[in-house]
């Protein structure tokens, strides 16, 4: 029952620690952040749905507005740093900025960056926490502190040194951007926004406003997807369409997407099309929207049933991005299916293929997508559809904590709709991966069962995304997730799944430093475990008490919770867990200087992981083992007990144990003499806690000494 005993004192990443560099090469595409680094990498080819490229004519005043600017205008005025592109929604602001820093990639040799700020999106606007945390990672930053000031802290310095190309798209206020502006005085930030943001002007911000293309440039624009000889055939009607768009390329894009699918349909229809419907798309009211509205109507209208279906189904889903399989599930239908009609939609330009198999929508689509849904579809139905696609994430999540952590026991799942769906993943590694690819997807599903009162459905998502919470750390949506389960399982009566989220919510504010409201949790979870006489969670609420006490400096209180673990582990017969406790006691008799009684306390524990096939946490307890020897004086022998768990930690990617291991090492080597051998493996260690734990880096670099 509940999280295996210890987790807290853990800190594992999926793959090696990575630097900045040409090395690197990263993408999140499900969680709305793109990296790409490396001379010749930059940032996302432009949108889909906004096909402009760089040497498009209608926009190239801008590119050279966007050079000068860069630069100084080669006047002798001022290079900037930051620049705001503002305009109206559709306008191309994303396009134009991502094909002018495509063509700037050398100047950025240590990377590009993108991330979506959604600031006006239907679920509100990215925190500037939730992005430093998505870039700090796909930098190769294992560990994020939950801590804004640390994770901007942690931000300036990943930066300090850095030429990067940062694009903060779709931004919403200057308050949301400065905490994500960079420090390398190399770097260029690059904002969007359909605000000017001149409060950024006091951040050294230069503006550039983006106009409507002229109508020349909107007649090329479409004659670049329905042919020369057409616009040329009538240059009237083109004229006249590209009017109806107000010069928007993005509602450019979609008219010219319709003539497109039909060759023989005169441009003269479509400009009449776009003419009509008015009043019913009244109630887009951001600017730009209504013209954008008469495009997507006429879109709408000329899809398959198929295609139709999916668009409407999808819209009110709270998912950022799509594949095939979420696809499918909201609308109870086959993988084949759903991959056909998404690459219609694509086709159509009211889905953006972001990456391979992912698509989403335009802000501007999704919301008419939503408009759809409920004009056509009743509540009941849309309920149906979220649901399934719930479910289908619930499943999936289960399939890949089972393969990631087979020894932990899983709660019972109540999937309502199975989806039939094949599971996207075979091993350990490709779980985890699909669902560090979908945390932000699952964490929308939980907030949307949570509105719908889908209490079991709720905690149960909670409880199948833990392997990505203990491998990779998202301290913020670990502790939000778990105060939403927490509730979940309350409202649903059902007390085995409240302990399990005061359990594993506890590891999470643990690891994240609140350790006092971590031991609030812990008390609240053996309180419930002694009501319900479950003796084995009351142990892991012990530990977790001793591994908070211990964390307090409270060292008598935390082997007195300790011991009473183990006693009750060993009554009831969980090994396991007694000897991860057993780790825990000997790391403290160890800080005591009580090297026998730690040796022989790390011994047991090793024995008993291996008997119960834990490798991971057995060279856990091996690491130690061989620093207690060698403080005992044994060196040889300890130092080839931590070298053996230095192999298997690197070989499972590991990278907070192998840098434990590698500090551990360099103390041994000090206590030896052997300065040399001691700074190499305490530089090898800090290198690697810089992205895997600053406050062990920290710590690190404030003992020089290594005591």
């Amino acid at each position: 029952m509940g999280q295996a005993p210890g987790d807290a004192h853990e800190n594992l990443i999926g793959g090696q620690a990575r630097i900045l560099g040409p090395a690197v090469q990263a993408r999140d595409i499900h969680g709305g952040i793109h990296v790409h680094t490396g001379a010749a990498t930059a940032v996302p080819p432009p949108r889909q749905l906004l096909p402009v490229p760089a040497h498009f004519t209608g926009r190239g005043d801008d590119l050279a507005a966007l050079d000068g600017l860069l630069t100084g205008g080669g006047h002798g005025g001022p290079a900037r740093s930051l620049i705001v592109v503002s305009g109206p929604a559709g306008i191309g602001k994303t396009t134009l900025v991502c094909s002018w820093l495509h063509s700037l990639a050398p100047e950025f040799p240590d990377g590009q960056l993108y991330a979506d700020l959604r600031g006006h999106s239907t679920e509100g606007p990215s925190g500037p926490g939730e992005i430093l945390s998505q870039f700090l990672r796909a930098l190769g930053a294992g560990s994020v502190p939950a801590d804004m000031a640390e994770k901007a802290s942690l931000w300036r310095s990943w930066t300090a040194d850095a030429r990067i190309a940062v694009v903060l798209d779709n931004a919403f206020t200057a308050a949301q951007v400065r905490p994500l502006l960079h420090a390398g005085p190399g770097g260029l930030t690059v904002v969007t926004s359909r605000r000017r943001l001149t409060g950024l002007r006091m951040d050294g911000a230069a503006m550039h406003q983006l106009e409507a293309l002229e109508p020349a440039a909107g007649a090329e624009l479409l004659s670049r997807a329905i042919g020369d000889d057409r616009v040329a055939n009538e240059p009237q009607a083109a004229r006249q369409v590209v009017a109806l768009c107000a010069g928007l390329p993005l509602a450019v894009c979609l008219a010219s997407a319709r003539l497109a699918s039909r060759p023989r349909q005169s441009v003269k229809t479509l400009a009449d099309a776009l003419t009509r419907d008015t009043e019913r798309l009244a109630a887009l009211q951001v600017e730009g929207e209504t013209t954008v509205s008469n495009a997507l109507d006429a879109s709408y209208a000329v899809l398959t049933e198929g295609a139709a279906l999916l668009y409407r189904r999808l819209g009110p889903l709270p998912l950022r991005t799509f594949d095939a399989r979420s696809a499918a599930a909201a609308c109870a239908a086959s993988l084949v299916w759903a991959e056909s009609r998404l690459d219609e939609l694509v086709e159509a330009n009211l889905m953006e293929d972001i990456g391979p198999g992912v698509c989403r929508h335009h802000d501007l689509v999704r919301v008419h997508a939503h408009g759809r849904a409920i004009a056509e579809e009743s509540a009941t139905t849309r309920a149906e559809a979220l649901r399934r696609v719930c479910d289908w994430y619930l499943e999936t999540a289960t399939e890949a904590e089972k393969l990631i952590t087979p020894a932990q026991f899983t709660l019972d799942r109540d999937v309502a709709q199975p989806s039939g769906l094949p599971i996207p993943f075979t091993d350990d590694p490709g779980a985890l991966a699909w669902l560090d690819a979908h945390r932000m997807n699952l964490m929308a599903v939980i907030r949307a069962a949570a509105a719908s009162e889908w209490h079991a459905m709720t905690w149960q998502l909670v409880d199948a995304m833990w392997p990505v919470f203990l491998r990779l750390r998202y301290y913020d949506l670990w502790i939000e997730a778990h105060e939403i389960g927490l509730e979940a399982a309350r409202r649903d009566g059902n007390a085995e799944a409240e302990r399990q989220m005061l359990n594993s919510g506890a590891i999470g504010l643990s690891a994240a430093g609140r350790v006092e409201d971590a031991a609030e949790w812990y008390e609240e979870s053996r309180r419930a475990a002694r009501e319900a006489g479950d003796v084995r969670d009351e142990g892991q609420a012990l530990l977790g008490l001793g591994g908070c006490h211990r964390e307090a400096g409270r060292t008598v209180a935390a082997v007195e919770y300790l011991h009473q673990a183990i006693t009750l582990w060993e009554a009831c017969g969980y090994p396991r867990g007694v000897a991860l406790a057993r780790i825990v006691l000997g790391e403290i008799a160890l800080a005591q200087d009580e090297t026998g009684r730690a040796v022989e306390y790390f011994t047991h524990a090793r024995a008993g992981l291996l008997a119960v096939n834990d490798p991971h946490d057995a060279a856990r307890a091996l690491v130690f083992l061989g620093r207690a020897r060698a403080r005992a004086g044994e060196h040889v022998v300890g130092v080839t007990a931590m070298e053996e768990a230095l192999t298997v930690f690197t070989s499972s990617g590991a990278a907070h144990w192998q840098a434990r291991t590698l500090e551990m090492l360099g103390d041994s080597a000090r206590e030896r003499g052997e300065e040399t051998a001691a700074r190499n493996f305490r530089a090898r260690a800090l290198a690697l806690f810089e992205v895997t734990s600053p406050s062990d880096a920290r710590r690190l670099r404030e003992s020089p000494s290594g005591t």
